[in-house]
């Protein structure tokens, strides 16, 4: 089965995408083409919107996380990325990265914020909650 699904967070900045792999002990490898999958469309969901069959598989980048058999690729879309992943459960990556990839969504946001809020000379402080992580920046 293949359920290659878009992750829906717009990836502008490959550093923070980096430290946030480096955050949750996942691998970046730059510059590696393909991504692990199922291997072959079988229609049974529409393919993400953007994307058609011949690139399913295909990347600019791809992203190792531990004990998944199958691999996010990170795909080069004009002036962004977009990540593209089979959610099949067989490939372990929907229980390491959350529902809709939310873990790694989460990791993303936290480092893009953080450089930004570097870039403003701010001092930011993190602290986990129930909820999840809050940052705060002050002057």
């Amino acid at each position: 089965m293949s359920h290659i699904s878009k992750i829906e967070v717009r990836i502008d900045s490959l550093d923070a995408l980096k430290l946030a792999c480096h955050r949750l002990g996942f691998q970046f490898n730059q510059n590696q083409t393909t991504y692990k999958w199922f291997g072959r469309w079988v229609g049974d969901e529409p393919l993400p919107e953007g994307v058609s069959e011949e690139e399913l598989g295909k990347c600019h980048h791809a992203i190792i996380v531990p004990e998944c058999e199958y691999e996010i690729g990170v795909v080069k879309r004009e002036s962004h990325y977009i990540l593209l992943w089979d959610s099949w459960y067989r490939g372990g990556l929907k229980k390491k990265i959350g529902k809709n990839a939310g873990i790694l969504k989460q990791a993303y946001s936290i480092e893009k914020i953080r450089a930004e809020a570097r870039k403003r000379s701010y001092r930011i402080t993190e602290k986990r909650t129930p909820q999840g992580i809050r940052l705060t920046l002050t002057c």
